[in-house]
């Protein structure tokens, strides 16, 4: 078993500063959701970096996913759990990026002390690193193929049809989310402390945003390790964590998914300097190329692939210093979390690596 299977897969007994009320909890779900047979178990996942999330099961073996907001004080915006429920909800009503059946929201914090949703489990295997060891070849490079299938579908689809056209702002995306982590950045300064990398990148990529301005649903998060295939067979079964969902451009989306290509396997589960070939996997151009026959894109000139990138890598930095100044607010909802906020830095100049060359 791989070091990130090993830290993130499974379950494990609740973490003392995640834990809640069981039985006013069990109570509060049998009101609303009455299959509920109790007693019932509550397990926390080891994965859940940002949102705890449990395994939830009864003794007539049904089992559901509780995700909730953690616990102490939060950034404005951060750990959207209603977000989440409300796009999953139009997903799974719409059927052709699949996700988990929800199940019931509460925004009432007095019930376990914070916001939570309940969807149904999905049974299926993550994959936690995107060389994907322990398969075929041929099953590889097919988990690709699905992959890379199920963003583009998402990517198709019609918010207002979804009602969801009011989910995020249309537009001027890359300014709005520069901004924004621009902005968190500064806030999380004085506790997560300063990285060169970064305020480079906050000063050079708001004056070189391409052109292109589409809008669609986009995930956020789109990685091999938020998403279920089927046990039997290499088919996404369902997409997870859809915190960061918004409506936004599906080329950033599509970067973010990407970047594994140029990230390195220690620490990111990147692919850079892997024999793709060897594994099945398809080449970087490729994979970008199948994604826009799908979307009927032209394939991407490589200084906005670069863009893209290196937007994406300053976005996921930000989200990593912000879980740095968690842990150093001892609000880390994993334990982990200290290992992943040490990686901003490095990412951050990684990501500046991908634009040095056209910064002259």
């Amino acid at each position: 078993m791989s070091g990130r299977q090993q830290q993130f897969s499974g379950t494990m007994a609740v973490r003392p500063q995640h834990r809640f009320d069981e039985a006013a909890f069990a109570d509060y779900l049998m009101v609303h959701l009455p299959d509920v047979a109790p007693p019932l178990f509550v397990r926390q996942f080891r994965g859940g970096q940002s949102n705890p999330t449990y395994l939830l099961s009864d003794s007539a073996g049904h089992a559901w996913v509780l995700r909730r907001k953690p616990p102490g004080k939060l950034l404005k915006s951060a750990h959207a759990i209603e977000r989440e429920y409300r796009v999953i909800s139009a997903l799974h009503e719409e059927a052709s990026v699949p996700v988990a059946r929800p199940r019931l929201l509460c925004e009432d914090p007095d019930v376990i002390g914070t916001p939570f949703y309940v969807m149904d489990h999905v049974e299926g295997r993550i994959f936690w690193e995107a060389a994907v060891p322990g398969v075929a070849k041929a099953e590889r490079a097919a988990i690709y193929d699905a992959m890379n299938a199920t963003i583009a579908a998402l990517h198709r689809l019609d918010p207002t049809a979804l009602g969801l056209d009011d989910f995020g702002r249309p537009g001027n995306y890359f300014a709005r989310q520069i901004a924004r982590w621009s902005k968190q950045y500064a806030q999380e300064v004085e506790i997560a402390g300063r990285v060169k990398a970064m305020e480079r990148l906050i000063d050079w990529l708001p004056a070189h945003i391409p052109p292109d301005d589409a809008s669609a649903i986009v995930h956020g998060d789109f990685r091999i390790d938020n998403l279920i295939f089927a046990a039997d067979a290499p088919r996404v079964v369902a997409v997870l964590d859809w915190e960061l969902s918004t409506l936004g451009h599906p080329l950033a989306d599509f970067a973010y998914h990407l970047m594994m290509y140029r990230m390195p396997p220690t620490g990111f589960t990147g692919l850079a300097g892997a024999d793709l070939e060897a594994l099945g996997i398809p080449s970087e151009g490729a994979y970008m190329r199948r994604y826009c026959e799908r979307t009927g894109r032209d394939p991407l000139p490589r200084e906005e692939l670069d863009f893209y990138i290196a937007f994406n890598m300053f976005r996921l930095a930000g989200i990593l210093h912000g879980i740095l100044g968690r842990v150093k607010r001892g609000t880390a909802s994993n334990p982990h979390a200290a290992a992943q906020g040490a990686m901003c830095a490095p990412l951050a100049e990684l990501a500046w690596q991908q634009v040095a060359h056209l910064a002259g």
